[in-house]
C-alpha cells in the first residue's frame, strides 16, 4: 500500500470518527426511502412489485419492515420507480429482463 493510499484511508477514518462524535460537516447520511409508499403508489402487492422490478421478495419485505436499508444501486432504482414507475417497467420489459 502506498503512503498516499494510507493517508486517504486515515483521513477517511478521521472523518468517520468526527462524524460519529457529532461533526455533521464531515460526513453524510442518505435520507431513508419509504419503500412501502413507493410500492403502494404503483398499486402492486409486495409479490407483484418484486416480480415486476426483479427484486427478491424477501428484500422488499425487509426494506418495508425497516430490517434493512436499500444500498446505493437499489436506492437509485427505487427513486426511479418513485418518479416514473411505468417508464421503469417498460424499460425493464424492453431490456428483456
Amino acid at each position: 500500500m502506498t503512503k498516499s493510499a494510507f493517508d486517504k484511508i486515515a483521513a477517511g477514518l478521521e472523518d468517520a470518527i468526527a462524524f460519529a462524535e457529532g461533526d455533521a460537516g464531515r460526513g453524510r447520511v442518505a435520507a431513508p426511502l419509504d419503500v412501502k409508499a413507493i410500492r403502494e403508489a404503483t398499486n402492486k402487492t409486495q409479490a407483484a412489485f418484486a416480480s415486476t422490478f426483479h427484486l427478491p421478495i424477501g428484500t422488499v419485505r425487509d426494506w418495508e419492515q425497516h430490517r434493512r436499508q436499500p444500498d446505493a444501486p437499489a436506492r437509485v432504482l427505487l427513486s426511479l420507480i418513485q418518479a416514473a414507475p411505468e417508464t421503469v417497467e417498460k424499460l425493464i420489459e424492453k431490456a428483456g429482463l
